[in-house]
Protein backbone atom coordinates (compact mmCIF):
# COMPACT_ATOMS: atom_id res chain seq x y z
CA UNK A 1 0.00 0.00 0.00
CA UNK A 2 1.78 3.19 -1.33
CA UNK A 3 -0.91 5.91 -0.22
CA UNK A 4 -1.93 5.58 3.40
CA UNK A 5 -4.38 8.31 2.09
CA UNK A 6 -6.58 6.51 0.07
CA UNK A 7 -6.55 2.32 1.32
CA UNK A 8 -8.90 1.54 -1.25
CA UNK A 9 -7.87 4.02 -3.89
CA UNK A 10 -9.19 7.22 -4.89
CA UNK A 11 -12.79 8.06 -4.99
CA UNK A 12 -13.49 7.82 -9.13
CA UNK A 13 -17.10 8.64 -9.98
CA UNK A 14 -19.17 6.37 -12.14
CA UNK A 15 -20.08 7.48 -15.22
CA UNK A 16 -23.19 5.40 -15.43
CA UNK A 17 -25.35 3.84 -12.33
CA UNK A 18 -27.39 1.13 -13.43
CA UNK A 19 -30.26 -0.33 -10.87
CA UNK A 20 -27.89 -3.14 -9.66
CA UNK A 21 -25.23 -0.82 -9.17
CA UNK A 22 -27.35 1.42 -7.03
CA UNK A 23 -28.60 -1.18 -5.02
CA UNK A 24 -25.30 -2.31 -4.19
CA UNK A 25 -23.75 1.29 -3.31
CA UNK A 26 -26.98 1.80 -1.28
CA UNK A 27 -26.46 -1.62 0.48
CA UNK A 28 -22.68 -1.01 0.95
CA UNK A 29 -24.13 2.67 2.95
CA UNK A 30 -26.28 -0.11 4.75
CA UNK A 31 -23.53 -1.86 5.96
CA UNK A 32 -20.78 1.12 6.69
CA UNK A 33 -22.12 1.49 10.64
CA UNK A 34 -21.70 -2.33 11.51
CA UNK A 35 -18.40 -2.31 9.51
CA UNK A 36 -16.78 0.74 11.43
CA UNK A 37 -17.66 -0.64 14.70
CA UNK A 38 -15.98 -4.02 14.15
CA UNK A 39 -13.32 -2.10 13.07
CA UNK A 40 -13.02 -0.75 16.35
CA UNK A 41 -13.98 -3.59 17.80
CA UNK A 42 -11.73 -3.99 20.93
CA UNK A 43 -9.48 -0.92 20.69
CA UNK A 44 -8.31 0.35 23.51
CA UNK A 45 -7.93 4.21 24.58
CA UNK A 46 -4.80 4.47 23.73
CA UNK A 47 -5.10 3.01 20.27
CA UNK A 48 -7.65 5.77 19.91
CA UNK A 49 -5.31 8.24 20.01
CA UNK A 50 -3.34 6.87 17.39
CA UNK A 51 -2.91 8.45 13.88
CA UNK A 52 -3.87 6.14 11.25
CA UNK A 53 -1.08 8.02 8.93
CA UNK A 54 1.83 10.17 9.96
CA UNK A 55 -0.15 13.76 9.74
CA UNK A 56 -3.03 12.09 9.64
CA UNK A 57 -6.25 12.14 12.33
CA UNK A 58 -6.39 9.56 15.15
CA UNK A 59 -8.55 6.41 14.90
CA UNK A 60 -10.99 8.23 17.40
CA UNK A 61 -11.02 11.81 14.80
CA UNK A 62 -11.92 9.43 12.15
CA UNK A 63 -15.07 7.40 14.00
CA UNK A 64 -16.24 11.20 15.08
CA UNK A 65 -15.89 12.35 11.30
CA UNK A 66 -18.04 9.78 9.71
CA UNK A 67 -21.12 10.87 10.96
CA UNK A 68 -19.97 14.06 10.70
CA UNK A 69 -19.76 13.79 7.12
CA UNK A 70 -22.69 11.91 6.85
CA UNK A 71 -24.62 13.76 8.31
CA UNK A 72 -23.52 16.86 5.94
CA UNK A 73 -24.08 14.24 3.06
CA UNK A 74 -27.91 13.28 4.31
CA UNK A 75 -28.85 16.87 4.68
CA UNK A 76 -27.39 17.59 0.77
CA UNK A 77 -29.60 14.46 -0.35
CA UNK A 78 -32.50 15.78 1.23
CA UNK A 79 -32.40 19.41 -0.09
CA UNK A 80 -32.08 17.84 -3.34
CA UNK A 81 -34.99 16.16 -3.03
CA UNK A 82 -37.37 18.61 -2.09
CA UNK A 83 -36.12 21.37 -3.90
CA UNK A 84 -34.66 22.58 -7.58
CA UNK A 85 -30.67 22.26 -8.12
CA UNK A 86 -30.10 23.44 -4.41
CA UNK A 87 -26.97 25.16 -3.72
CA UNK A 88 -25.66 23.49 -0.49
CA UNK A 89 -22.87 24.50 1.62
CA UNK A 90 -19.50 22.76 2.36
CA UNK A 91 -18.13 22.72 5.66
CA UNK A 92 -14.23 22.66 6.88
CA UNK A 93 -13.74 18.62 7.91
CA UNK A 94 -10.48 19.63 8.73
CA UNK A 95 -11.26 21.90 11.61
CA UNK A 96 -14.41 19.59 12.57
CA UNK A 97 -11.96 17.43 13.73
CA UNK A 98 -10.30 19.33 15.71
CA UNK A 99 -13.39 20.42 17.58
CA UNK A 100 -13.35 19.28 21.29
CA UNK A 101 -15.96 16.42 20.71
CA UNK A 102 -14.28 14.73 18.03
CA UNK A 103 -10.66 14.82 19.91
CA UNK A 104 -12.26 13.29 23.21
CA UNK A 105 -15.26 11.77 23.40
CA UNK A 106 -16.41 8.67 23.60
CA UNK A 107 -16.79 6.86 20.28
CA UNK A 108 -19.80 5.08 21.04
CA UNK A 109 -21.96 8.27 20.69
CA UNK A 110 -20.26 8.42 17.13
CA UNK A 111 -21.19 5.03 16.26
CA UNK A 112 -24.79 5.14 17.73
CA UNK A 113 -25.06 8.16 15.45
CA UNK A 114 -23.65 6.25 12.32
CA UNK A 115 -26.25 4.00 12.63
CA UNK A 116 -29.09 5.62 13.60
CA UNK A 117 -28.20 8.49 10.35
CA UNK A 118 -27.48 5.24 8.36
CA UNK A 119 -31.04 3.65 9.34
CA UNK A 120 -33.19 6.69 8.03
CA UNK A 121 -31.26 7.33 5.22
CA UNK A 122 -31.18 4.12 3.61
CA UNK A 123 -34.94 3.52 4.65
CA UNK A 124 -35.36 6.84 1.93
CA UNK A 125 -32.82 5.50 -0.68
CA UNK A 126 -35.65 2.50 -0.62
CA UNK A 127 -38.21 4.17 -1.54
CA UNK A 128 -36.69 6.41 -4.05
CA UNK A 129 -37.37 5.75 -7.72
CA UNK A 130 -34.47 5.62 -10.58
CA UNK A 131 -35.20 8.73 -12.19
CA UNK A 132 -34.94 10.38 -8.55
CA UNK A 133 -31.38 9.52 -7.95
CA UNK A 134 -30.71 12.06 -11.13
CA UNK A 135 -31.73 14.69 -9.38
CA UNK A 136 -29.03 17.67 -8.85
CA UNK A 137 -27.44 19.63 -6.39
CA UNK A 138 -25.15 22.30 -7.03
CA UNK A 139 -21.68 22.17 -4.68
CA UNK A 140 -19.67 25.06 -4.62
CA UNK A 141 -16.37 23.40 -5.12
CA UNK A 142 -17.44 20.53 -6.92
CA UNK A 143 -19.97 21.93 -9.00
CA UNK A 144 -23.50 20.28 -10.02
CA UNK A 145 -23.56 17.13 -8.77
CA UNK A 146 -26.84 14.52 -8.94
CA UNK A 147 -27.96 12.05 -5.71
CA UNK A 148 -26.34 8.75 -7.62
CA UNK A 149 -23.16 10.18 -7.55
CA UNK A 150 -23.43 11.48 -3.75
CA UNK A 151 -24.87 7.58 -3.25
CA UNK A 152 -21.59 6.33 -4.59
CA UNK A 153 -19.30 8.91 -3.30
CA UNK A 154 -20.47 8.07 0.29
CA UNK A 155 -20.67 4.31 -0.14
CA UNK A 156 -16.77 4.60 -1.18
CA UNK A 157 -16.63 7.44 1.47
CA UNK A 158 -17.54 4.62 4.60
CA UNK A 159 -15.44 1.87 2.97
CA UNK A 160 -12.66 4.76 2.24
CA UNK A 161 -12.60 5.80 5.83
CA UNK A 162 -12.81 1.97 7.46
CA UNK A 163 -10.17 0.77 5.52
CA UNK A 164 -8.11 3.29 7.81
CA UNK A 165 -8.43 2.09 10.86
CA UNK A 166 -8.06 -1.45 9.47
CA UNK A 167 -5.63 -0.85 7.45
CA UNK A 168 -3.63 0.75 10.59
CA UNK A 169 -4.56 -2.55 12.58
CA UNK A 170 -3.40 -5.23 10.18
CA UNK A 171 0.40 -2.19 10.18
CA UNK A 172 0.34 -2.46 14.08
CA UNK A 173 -0.57 -6.00 14.50
CA UNK A 174 -3.39 -4.79 16.51
CA UNK A 175 -6.11 -8.21 16.95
Amino acid sequence: MSDLRYPIGKFQPPEKISDEMRKELIQQISEAPARLRDAVKGLSEDQLEVQYRPGGWTVRQVVHHLPDSHLNAYVRFKLAITETVPLIRPYDEGSWAEVHDARLAPIEMSLMMLESLHQRWVFCLHSMEGRDFSRKFRHPERGLMDIGKLVALYAWHGRHHVAHITSLRERMGWK
